[in-house]
């Protein structure tokens, strides 16, 4: 199993994106765009997770993080369109968005736990990802 894996926050955030993936599926008249960038956005925040969680120092593992949580906040903007086209229903809308606002927490949470550490290496603390701060 890969460190990535076992965290909390990758859980969180894998689900979202298999939850965006259906919706796209489910959904195939949406804007061909913003469908385009909603997908790339979502799966960019499991992917950043993942990368920044191989890197060696706290640096490096911060800029991964910061991406993925950017990312989050792109799709926030596609799901935005979508619902001013009025190509979503607010059922669908809401649960994505809040899918979307806990990922960004968790994240961020997670950021800060690498930001407390003012060395930029130190690789010895843990991380679950869990913090929903």
């Amino acid at each position: 199993m890969f460190d990535f894996e076992k965290l909390d926050v990758y859980t969180v955030v894998k689900e979202q994106n298999q939850k965006v993936l259906q919706f796209l599926k489910d959904h195939p008249e949406l804007d061909a765009e913003i469908a385009s960038e909603l997908k790339k956005a979502s799966m960019a925040v499991v992917a950043n997770l993942a990368e920044g969680t191989g890197k060696m120092n706290d640096t490096e593992k911060r800029h991964y993080l910061s991406d993925a949580r950017t990312s989050v906040f792109r799709s926030v903007v596609m799901l935005d369109m979508l619902r001013s086209l009025e190509q979503i229903d607010e059922e669908d809308f809401n649960q994505l968005y809040e899918g979307f606002e806990k990922s960004s927490k968790m994240l961020l949470g997670m950021y800060r736990s690498y930001s407390s550490n003012r060395s930029g290496n130190n690789n010895s603390h843990n991380n679950s990802g869990s913090q929903t701060a």
